[in-house]
């Protein structure tokens, strides 16, 4: 019979439906990055004053009236709004499942439901949905573009974090597992560290449009270490002119961030595989299958990463590319929260 302390709670299901709605806004807003939608639509939360978007010949003349300087571009408006509608209503599913959350708490508090990491995570979608708008109104700032997409892994992230928390089944482990597994801790907040910095720099070198500034690889432009400008790329001061869409920034600056986030790769590789030897040598089944499964996520995120470069971005690959990096972020915290939910027995 389930005890309270690993008794699933109320809301487990909601949390996980409303994590998978999150992995479709998540590649829903990769996808609109990536078509170069960002300004689809020059206005927010609307449409060129539309609830969807200006399909018809009239709806299009009058908002082209009223933007003269953002012609209707009906490849772009779509994907904006589409993006805009999941997001919405994941925001609103959060709320619902933030409120439940304080209810089921204030109905049994021997349950210890996590309420406060609910409410957090319903600040984060409102501080989203800021970004959103700013994403628009500032026209595509690389730092808010950037922004943007860390909130959007970050609410993911929260959104399975509180899943497991809801679904209460902690492992069970032996003194000589808990032991081990305990002492991963370290390792694992670096893998976790490392890899939120390599999604920052892919955000960055998405946003400034510099992920085809090598077009070879292992090298850049034939060589190991090509001419960059570092400062220009990492001047978060920078201009953005009328607007940032295909970015201003020169060749050398570009390959200074593409170069910084295959460095970053290496590193991440390097540490998840210290990490991955150590957790496999856990004497438990349940940790040798996240092994095998963070080790899976890294060979095919390794390889969507070179496969962009070597076919030019291909836009099914670059969409996969930032989607198995948010399940690789996922399955880190997966481990981290089985590092300090395990019970000793």
């Amino acid at each position: 019979m389930a005890t309270l302390k690993n008794q699933q709670k109320h809301g487990y299901r909601w949390a996980l439906f409303a994590t998978a709605l999150c992995a479709v806004v998540v590649v829903l807003g990769a996808f609109t990055r990536l078509v170069d939608a960002g300004l689809g639509c020059p206005d927010w939360p609307g449409c060129y004053g539309h609830m969807t978007w200006p399909s018809s010949d009239e709806h299009v003349a009058k908002a082209e009236a009223l933007f003269p300087e953002s012609p209707v571009e009906h490849d772009k408006t779509w994907p904006e709004m589409v993006h805009r509608y999941f997001a919405g209503t994941l925001g609103l599913v959060i709320l619902g499942l933030t409120l439940a959350t304080w209810r089921f708490a204030a109905r049994a508090p021997a349950m210890n439901y996590p309420r406060w990491h609910a409410t957090g995570l319903l600040a984060l979608v409102v501080l989203q949905a800021a970004f959103g708008m700013w994403t628009v109104t500032l026209k595509l700032w690389p730092q808010v573009v950037t922004a943007h997409l860390l909130g959007g892994f970050a609410t993911f992230s929260l959104l399975w974090l509180l899943t497991l928390r809801l679904q209460n089944r902690p492992w069970s482990l032996s003194s000589n597992s808990y032991r081990r597994l305990a002492g991963l801790r370290p390792l694992i907040w670096l893998a976790l560290i490392v890899v939120v910095m390599q999604i920052a720099l892919g955000g960055w070198t998405s946003s400034n449009y510099a992920a085809l500034a090598c077009t070879d690889f292992p090298t850049c432009h034939g060589e190991w270490w090509p001419d960059t400008d570092f400062e220009r790329g990492f001047n978060f001061a920078q201009s953005v002119g009328p607007n940032y869409l295909g970015g201003l920034l020169e060749g050398d600056a570009r390959t200074a961030i593409h170069l910084t986030h295959r460095i970053g790769a290496l590193v991440v590789t390097l540490v998840l595989l210290v990490l991955l030897y150590r957790l496999w040598q856990v004497p438990l089944s349940r940790a040798r299958r996240l092994t095998g499964l963070i080790g899976l996520l890294l060979v095919v995120q390794v390889s969507l990463g070179i496969t962009n470069v070597l076919a030019s971005l291909p836009l099914s690959v670059a969409v996969a590319h930032n989607g198995v990096g948010a399940l690789l972020l996922l399955s880190l915290v997966t481990l981290a929260h089985r590092s300090y939910s395990a019970i000793r027995i």
